[in-house]
């Protein structure tokens, strides 16, 4: 069974509402992703949950356009979007640690996700899944560690 669900957090030492700023401005998701290059809102929209966004994503491999939701935009406490709207949700969460902020991003690959892949890959779904669990287990921590060198070098 394809791993449904990856959290990691680091602590950075920038409040949880500069933090915030930062990561629920989907516009700079490609300074610190491995994967996603670059997102746009749609139709002039700003992080409120209701808001829909446009990521462009590459691999070695391939490239691909998402559109996501955002959910849960509660600032310095939480910014969470679902792609294709129930597929995928990415979740980050600021909580007061000492030195800073615990800053925790979270992957869930959802059930929607998950017929959509068994309806679109048939017998591969599952090694589909897996690469996808696999670059998001591999992602998340790349990505943390690049918003806090950023988030560090400014404060």
């Amino acid at each position: 069974m394809t791993t449904r669900h990856f959290s990691d957090s680091i602590v950075i030492a920038r409040s949880p509402e500069d933090l915030y700023d930062m990561v629920s401005d989907v516009t700079r998701m490609g300074e610190w992703s491995p994967i996603c290059k670059a997102c746009s809102w749609e139709d002039g929209a700003g992080p409120r949950a209701g808001a829909w966004f446009t990521g462009h994503n590459e691999t070695a491999e391939r490239s691909w356009d998402t559109r996501s939701l955002v959910e849960v935009a509660d600032r310095g406490r939480q910014f969470t979007f679902a792609v294709f709207g129930s597929r995928v949700r990415w979740s980050y969460t600021f909580a007061p640690a000492d030195g800073g902020t615990r800053l925790t991003e979270t992957w869930d690959f959802l059930d929607d996700g998950i017929a959509s892949f068994h309806e679109r890959y048939g017998a591969d779904a599952e090694n589909q899944m897996a690469e996808r669990a696999e670059a998001a287990a591999k992602g998340i921590p790349v990505t943390l560690a690049a918003i806090k060198q950023a988030a560090e070098r400014v404060s």
